[in-house]
């Protein structure tokens, strides 16, 4: 579904060094759109990284949120992936924003989901919830990706069917690009899961990992830190409990400093 609504006031001056256009708007659902923005010249990036995102207030300050960036690091558009909270701050006004409307960008990034704070590995498994899936969005459509792993399975748990058409689109969008799509296409899994609506795949992808349903389902074998490597993008506690859980397993969070088998992003909206 699209929507394009015109916001009530400037969100970023168009001659602000830091202003970048909104080139299109989608809306998934009534919480849930994308975005997408020109690409400054200057602007760079690592597939997985966010950037600080947002608008400037009437008192002239800027009011910003770490948004991960769900394009790969060759596209030039820059994509974003929110959730709408309806008295937030920022969300609450960034869901109006449509085609010609500016928004203010910080050139800096960061973040841990970047190959390289994990060590070589055969699979990748990337699990996400929610708008934790933006990160992945962008891992799974860099060619590295696949220089480095051979399988990549990349698990999007929602409440709600609809709230998987995002995903579900970047994945379709991937596996048909013409490209990488052929690259991509056998060696990357999608497996979402709903915890509010019946489904082929039910439940939250904490108890479906440590139940081992989701290599029964996808018929492969289990999680090995020998040959296996984890990024976790959700909420804080989703974050907590797959950490435990990978950490009873053999694995050990990675860092830039120290990559290792799994990591953690800590910093995302929604």
């Amino acid at each position: 579904m699209n929507t394009h609504v015109t916001a009530a006031q400037p969100l970023a001056p168009a001659d602000d060094p830091n202003s970048v256009a909104v080139t299109a708007v989608t809306h998934w659902t009534p919480s849930l759109f994308s975005f997408q923005l020109e690409r400054p010249p200057h602007f760079r990036f690592r597939s997985g990284e966010f950037a600080m995102l947002g608008l400037i207030q009437p008192d002239g300050r800027p009011l910003l949120r770490a948004y991960s960036m769900a394009s790969p690091s060759w596209d030039d558009q820059l994509e974003f992936y929110s959730i709408i909270i309806p008295d937030g701050p920022l969300t609450s006004r960034l869901c109006h924003i449509a085609a010609g409307d500016h928004l203010y960008l910080r050139a800096k990034t960061t973040g841990t989901l970047v190959l390289d704070t994990i060590t070589p590995g055969k699979r990748l498994f990337l699990l996400s919830t929610g708008t934790g899936f933006a990160p992945f969005a962008s891992i799974i459509r860099d060619p590295q990706t696949y220089e480095l792993f051979d399988q990549v399975i990349v698990t999007h748990t929602c409440r709600n069917h609809a709230d998987l058409g995002f995903s579900q689109h970047i994945v379709d969008a991937a596996t048909s690009h013409p490209l990488i799509g052929e690259l991509i296409a056998p060696r990357l899994t999608y497996y979402p899961t709903l915890t509010r609506e019946n489904f082929r795949h039910q439940g939250r992808i904490t108890s479906i990992l440590k139940s081992g349903k989701l290599f029964e389902d996808l018929n492969i074998p289990a999680l090995d830190p020998a040959n296996d490597r984890v990024m976790i993008c959700g909420s804080m506690g989703l974050n907590k409990d797959l950490a435990a859980f990978l950490q009873t397993q053999g694995f050990v969070e990675g860092s830039h400093n120290a990559p290792a088998s799994f990591v953690v992003e800590r910093a995302f909206v929604g």
